[in-house]
């Protein structure tokens, strides 16, 4: 495989949104993610109480509608530069990417894939690998035995079924060994410039707090939200949504205080509402940034 010529490929992601690509929100209307403004309001505990008690009684869906609109806007502005942070170059660089990630940081797989890729540069190189080399390459991302069964088999399914070359549409990719359905949305939305809806971990705890969906299934959370969010915009929210639970709403102790979303968010006093408090809980390159969004300097608002 030519590494250059693979189309819509980057090497970190197939497709970013500049500061002046447009999304479509939930409404049909057009905006520029460069002209996104969010005003941040935290609510009283009446508020929040409020929110939640129309969200689980079944809210209104235009309610619902301007909710989301205003979620998304509130996260491209906070996400501007939001794309895949596994480190790929063509298409089967990252399904392979995706493969390891499993229980797996990104950042150890992006410290790993660099002498893989060099080694492997195609799906006929991983079909001929020598079992033992390719663990050992991979040991260090976790259940490399099971992986490295993955990364054969897919290397030869995808030379004996497709010539050598990662198929672009759902049903071929699911069909591949180590590749689901997660999995085959993030190589079509950054690889193959598809749109696609990635349920992980952090999408579907934060799309449940928001009150999108209270379905549990991946599938079924992919459905829900693509009924919400407009086709075009599936990869691209992804990402937001990705950064967002990584970086502000974790698992276990949301920084609801210093979230931009907490007036939209039914969820909202999760976790310490005190912007001090929770200002300590936001991680990234971008803190400083979304920490200026929700009005915190310093140790305070």
């Amino acid at each position: 495989m030519d590494r250059s010529a693979s189309p819509g490929v980057g090497d970190r992601c197939a497709r970013r949104h500049g500061p002046h690509d447009t999304v479509t929100g939930v409404s049909g209307a057009t905006r520029t993610l460069g002209d996104v403004s969010t005003s941040v309001r935290r609510p009283t505990r009446r508020a929040a109480a409020g929110l939640a008690a129309r969200v689980a009684a079944g809210e209104n869906p235009i309610g619902r509608a301007r909710r989301v609109n205003r979620i998304l806007r509130a996260l491209a502005e906070a996400y501007p530069h939001a794309h895949c942070e596994l480190d790929f170059a063509t298409p089967i660089d990252l399904a392979v990417a995706t493969i390891l990630s499993a229980q797996c940081t990104d950042e150890r797989v992006n410290q790993v894939t660099p002498a893989l890729f060099a080694r492997y540069p195609t799906p006929a190189d991983y079909a001929a690998a020598e079992r033992t080399e390719l663990e050992e390459l991979i040991r260090s991302t976790g259940f490399y035995r099971n992986k490295a069964t993955s990364l054969i088999g897919l290397g030869a399914a995808v030379v004996e079924r497709h010539g050598g070359e990662l198929p672009a549409t759902l049903d071929d990719l699911v069909k591949l060994p180590g590749i689901g359905r997660k999995t085959a949305n993030v190589i079509l939305g950054n690889a193959f410039d598809v749109p696609g809806i990635t349920v992980d971990t952090h999408f579907g705890r934060l799309v449940r707090r928001w009150g999108w969906t209270t379905e549990e299934d991946p599938v079924k959370v992919e459905h829900a939200v693509g009924a919400l969010v407009p086709r075009r915009d599936w990869t691209i929210v992804s990402h937001h949504v990705i950064f967002h639970g990584r970086r502000v709403c974790h698992s276990r102790k949301p920084a609801c205080g210093a979230c931009t979303l907490a007036a939209d968010c039914p969820a909202y006093g999760l976790g310490p509402t005190d912007p001090g408090e929770a200002a300590a809980l936001v991680k990234g390159v971008e803190r400083e940034h979304l920490l200026e969004l929700a009005g915190i300097t310093g140790d305070g608002p």
